[in-house]
């Protein structure tokens, strides 16, 4: 009987060195890194500073970028202090995307931010991968894609040139681990990615809730379980209950259920609630959507209606969240 026991402790012993080393391993590495692998005709990619195509990437910027990379301090896109990633990502910095040549993206061409906006692999440095606190976009359409290339490529006074840097990252071993074992770069497109007409009006409502403005990862159950290849299969897909954070991030704020169900989501409420609640922040029956849900008032009303129409689809989730006072 000892020496079943001596055997069994020795073995839990081995396990537990094991289990210590590969988290070391892990805490040391950092996140990984991958090898960039642009194809040739991504190389050569040139978008053309067409004005109605840097309009567009200017509306979309205003929803997908802004928000994080603007500075108040320099009144450009400079980067800040994300205060309201969950404390469990660790202390995040916003990058500089002006057109400074070393400290922002002025020297990178626009296959490599194609890569980049795609795969979330970093083709400037090393092959460095962004997890989940930068979006990638794997299904974004092309036209799109292209869009927001050309207006980082603009004149915009808030991408002008500007030397300010900011500290590195700091994430915790949560974010090391999760980006071996679950956090991964996405793929790229094996064909052309076309956006939905307005006459397929849940394919566009689909399109621009999952793949354009990526309403899902806020609103299903948690950030560290969403699925970005594959939304739909992201733990309490839109059913809400994500622990967000408030502006200065000092209080949590769980996201709102948005399936159909009656009680616990917004089944109750009507094509003009929703449109009002996304497009300008109003709540049914008066008062403000608490941040991080910010007005979408570049969303087009037939955009906002076609997530509507597409939120329909969704399966039903009875999730309660306790929302912030």
């Amino acid at each position: 009987m000892k020496k079943v026991l001596k055997v069994l402790a020795y073995l839990i012993g081995l396990v537990l060195l094991l289990l210590a080393s590969t988290a070391a391993f892990i805490h040391f590495r950092g996140i990984p890194k991958y090898e960039v692998a642009m194809t040739e005709e991504i190389r050569r990619l040139k978008v053309p500073q067409d004005t109605l195509l840097v309009a567009e990437g200017k509306r979309l910027s205003t929803m997908l970028c802004q928000q994080c990379h603007f500075s108040n301090e320099t009144k450009k896109l400079t980067g800040s202090q994300m205060k309201d990633v969950p404390k469990a990502f660790g202390i995040i910095y916003s990058r500089n995307i002006t057109q400074h040549p070393s400290k922002g993206i002025g020297e990178w061409t626009d296959g490599e931010l194609y890569y980049f906006l795609r795969t979330g692999i970093h083709p400037k440095n090393g092959g460095n991968y962004i997890p989940p606190y930068m979006p990638k976009f794997p299904r974004m359409a092309d036209e799109q894609m292209h869009a927001i290339i050309a207006w980082l490529r603009s004149d915009d006074p808030i991408l002008a040139a500007d030397p300010t840097e900011l500290p590195e990252i700091k994430p915790t071993f949560l974010v090391k681990f999760l980006s071996t074992v679950a956090f991964k770069p996405m793929p790229l497109p094996t064909k052309t990615l076309l956006r939905p007409d307005t006459a397929q009006k849940v394919a566009l409502g689909e399109y621009v809730a999952n793949s354009m403005v990526s309403c899902y990862p806020c609103h299903s159950a948690d950030l560290k379980t969403v699925n970005d290849l594959e939304p739909t299969k992201s733990v309490g897909f839109y059913g809400g209950g994500n622990p967000m954070m408030d502006i200065n991030g000092e209080q949590i704020v769980r996201t709102a259920n948005i399936t159909m169900d009656p009680e616990t989501g917004i089944g109750k409420w009507t094509e003009t609630d929703f449109v009002n609640a996304v497009k300008y922040g109003q709540k049914p029956g008066g008062g403000s959507l608490a941040y991080p849900m910010m007005p979408h008032t570049a969303l087009s009303d037939t955009e906002v209606k076609a997530i509507w129409a597409y939120l329909q689809t969704v399966p039903k989730i009875k999730n309660k969240v306790e929302r912030a006072k």
